[in-house]
This record gives structure tokens, C-alpha cells and sequence, in this order.
């Protein structure tokens, strides 16, 4: 019967291992493109002040299905080098969205965002979920997911400890140390999993073309309800054949077409 629970715990263990690494493995991905010669040759160029070549550079990468903050980042402040206003903050928010704990990305989204037409302010959050937020936006999915693994790993090797030592203290020492290591790791994979359904959890989109007019239903005969411009963010409720619903930060609602707006 003993034995029988000692293979469940370890195979928990097994399972949260594996899931750890399944969310870390991006990391691995990007550690690629950081040695790759055509990111470095895009950087290259940037630093030259070649834009136009580094963002082709860059724009190749994102074709090939490359997903990786830093190539998103510097493709943003190439765009933005060339006065592509709303490229630039499409790519600076997908950028965040990988790794919202960049202080630079955010730093660079705040800038952009202070030179669109539109200034609207979000609707206040409330004071706890603000701090849970700050909380969980600390550390990029990868870095919650880098320390579960470690902690994971600690845990693991505790709970085995506890199958080999001898004394009834030493035992309870690495038993208990093991839970309090798993619950932690539990919490870090936790957090890894709420900030991506934090940052995944709707589909946003940011503004393209210059002037938008927002109807009141998706029809261009419609009254207009307001009008947006090139840079805002809305978030996409629903879709009618060419139009989409949207949302402002203020919560003001209304619908405009497809192609006017680029999903983040």
C-alpha cells in the first residue's frame, strides 16, 4: 500500500515536470533565434540605421512562425523608426503579450501610445485586482515557468531523499520541505497559466487605418456612433461577416469593418 503512494507522488512529480517543460520549451526556441545569422544581420542593419533591411530582416523571421519577444520588439522600433505609428504598436504589444515583465517593451508602448489621436482613459480597475494583476504580470510566462521547474526539481529530489535517509527527523525534514518545494512549484505553473489566460483570455486588435467611423450596428448606413484613429487598441467581441464588434478601454461598444482594424 506505502508503495502504491510513493508511485503516485512520483508520478504527480513526473507529470508536473513534464508539463513544466512543455511550457519552457519557447525558451529554447528563442535561444535559436538569438544565435541566428538573420536575427543578427536584422539587428545589424538596425543599428546601422538601415530600417528598411531590418525590418525585412525582422518581418522574415515572424513569417518562418518565429514568436519571440525581442524579434516583435525590434520590429516595433523599426516601424516606428519609419513613422509606421500603428505597426509599431501592433508589434510592441505582441511583444508584451510574450513578455509582459519587459520594462523596455512597456516603457516603448507607453511612448508610442502617447502620440496617437485617441487619448482614452481605461476604466479603473479595482485595488485588489490591480495588485493581482501587477502580481502576475512580474514575471514573463517563461521565468513563472523556470521556477517551477526548479522548484519541481528541489522537490523531487527531497521526496526521493525521504525514501533513503534514516532517523525519523531527517525523514519529516526532507517529507515536509518536499510538500512546501510542490507547493510552490504549484503556484509558479499556476501563475504561468493565469497570466497567459490573462493575456489570451480575449482577442484585442489595434486600429489601422487613419479615421474609423463606429456604427451602431454592422452596416455603413448606420448611425456613427463615434469616431477612432489609427493606433487604438479595442478589444473584438464579435464578428458579422465584415464587421466587427468593439470594444473601447472606456467601454464605449460599436461595430466597424474588418479590415480596419489588425488583431494583436
Amino acid at each position: 500500500m506505502k508503495l502504491k503512494k510513493i508511485n503516485r507522488v512520483f508520478n504527480t512529480l513526473g507529470f508536473l515536470y513534464c508539463l513544466t517543460f512543455g511550457l519552457l520549451m519557447p525558451i529554447a526556441i528563442f535561444a535559436d533565434i538569438g544565435s541566428d545569422a538573420q536575427f543578427a544581420a536584422a539587428n545589424a542593419h538596425y543599428a546601422k540605421g538601415e530600417y528598411e533591411a531590418a525590418l525585412k530582416g525582422y518581418e522574415q523571421l515572424v513569417a518562418k512562425g518565429v514568436k519571440a519577444a525581442p524579434v516583435y520588439y525590434n520590429l516595433g522600433n523599426a516601424q516606428y523608426k519609419l513613422n509606421n505609428l500603428a505597426e509599431a504598436i501592433l508589434n510592441y504589444e505582441r511583444a508584451y503579450k510574450l513578455n509582459p515583465a519587459d520594462k523596455d517593451i512597456a516603457a516603448n508602448l507607453r511612448f508610442v501610445n502617447q502620440r496617437i489621436t485617441d487619448k482614452i482613459e481605461a476604466v479603473p480597475e479595482l485595488f485588489l485586482s490591480n495588485w493581482w494583476h501587477s502580481l502576475l504580470l512580474s514575471y514573463s510566462l517563461h521565468t513563472w515557468a523556470a521556477i517551477g521547474a526548479f522548484l519541481t526539481l528541489i522537490g523531487f529530489l527531497l521526496l526521493a531523499a525521504y525514501l533513503f535517509v534514516a532517523g525519523a527527523s531527517m525523514k519529516r525534514v526532507t517529507f515536509y520541505s518536499g510538500v512546501v518545494f510542490i507547493v510552490l512549484a504549484v503556484f509558479s505553473l499556476t501563475m504561468a497559466f493565469a497570466q497567459y489566460s490573462y493575456l489570451n483570455g480575449h482577442q484585442q486588435a489595434i486600429i489601422y487605418n487613419g479615421t474609423v467611423n463606429v456604427k451602431s450596428s454592422p452596416n455603413l448606413a448606420q448611425k456613427t456612433l463615434f469616431v477612432i484613429h489609427e493606433g487604438t487598441k479595442v478589444t473584438l467581441l464579435e464578428h458579422a461577416d465584415s464587421w466587427i464588434k468593439v470594444e473601447l478601454p472606456n467601454g464605449n461598444v460599436g461595430w466597424i469593418e474588418e479590415n480596419a482594424a489588425r488583431k494583436i
